[in-house]
């Protein structure tokens, strides 16, 4: 296929691309910058400048080709929830889902599949009930993002292009993502959960959300909402008892959730509550996760080399 990457710079773009390069994709990615992307396989990458708000020569790009896949948005939790980091958020994933469908509207050959990245904060934060596709829309800031957000992404369903919205848990590696941060205190012997611990925390293998664009890509029956999680969520508790058996720590030190609130404010309850979330659409469609359960994904990726492996 000829297939085209928003945020395919990020943690898990880059990695994407770089497993697309290996089965002989051709692969052309939208970014703010000529940084590296995908080690070792620059020279098959065709890296096109734009800035996510503006229509320009990047639009080009999007002629033949056959799929796009649309990852770009500024970081989740990497700062405090101001004003300005809101509107931020919501920016950088609305309006540039916005400017890239409509620019998909305007091709002559339109593509035949449309990934766009949203995420389980769809749900809101929820209790114990298994929360599939089916779930309705919980309420606060990232539910109504996700809810714009997608929103813009279906637009291109308008035109007749297949439209997939990965709805995405924690995605586990060693290289970004919340497991390096969570990490640190492990290995220094000072490990522990988040408060309450209760909280149900969905998560997935970078090679199990990989493989999942690889797997919507080329199952044409699936559509719409897809939760990109393990079919096994776990509690904040179990989580961090698994994290510590994997790194031979102990998992003793909790991290008290008012702590959380007083640093981080509302981005605090992102990580005091949590969802259920079950890859309900996935199994039934028939994907096999390399990675079902929770302490073998762990143990791979603390024990799996970094280099030369493409779908890292």
């Amino acid at each position: 296929m000829n297939i085209v990457v928003t945020g395919g710079t990020g943690f898990i773009g880059g990695a994407l691309c770089n497993s697309l390069l290996a089965e002989g994709h051709r692969v052309s990615i939208l970014t703010r910058g000529r940084g590296q992307v995908a080690r070792g396989t620059d020279v098959r990458i065709n890296r096109v400048l734009w800035n996510g708000r503006d229509q320009g020569p990047w639009q080009q790009t999007l002629e033949g080709a056959d799929s796009v896949i649309n990852l770009a948005g500024a970081p989740i939790a990497d700062a405090r929830w101001t004003k300005a980091r809101k509107q931020l958020l919501t920016d950088s994933r609305v309006l540039t889902t916005r400017l890239l469908v409509s620019a998909l509207s305007r091709c002559s050959t339109k593509p035949k599949i449309f990934i766009s990245a949203s995420g389980i904060g769809y749900y809101g934060a929820s209790d114990d009930r298994r929360l599939d596709e089916g779930a309705t829309r919980g309420q606060g800031f990232l539910p109504d993002l996700c809810l714009a957000w997608e929103a813009e992404a279906l637009r291109a369903a308008e035109f007749g292009t297949r439209v997939i919205l990965l709805r995405t848990g924690m995605v586990l590696e060693q290289d970004g993502g919340a497991l390096p941060k969570m990490l640190l205190p492990f290995r220094f012997f000072a490990g522990g959960p988040i408060m309450p611990g209760s909280q149900w925390v969905s998560w997935i293998h970078r090679r199990d959300h990989i493989g999942l664009i690889h797997w919507a890509l080329t199952t044409p029956t699936v559509s719409g909402p897809v939760n990109a999680v393990a079919p096994e969520p776990v509690t904040m508790n179990q989580f961090c008892d698994v994290l510590g058996r994997a790194l031979h720590r102990p998992s003793w030190l909790p991290v008290p959730s008012v702590t959380l609130k007083i640093l981080l404010g509302e981005l605090g309850t992102l990580m005091t509550t949590g969802q259920r979330v079950i890859p309900a659409k996935a199994i039934a469609e028939g994907y096999t996760f390399q990675y079902p359960t929770l302490e073998p994904a762990l143990r791979a990726i603390l024990k799996e080399p970094r280099a030369g492996d493409p779908l890292t």
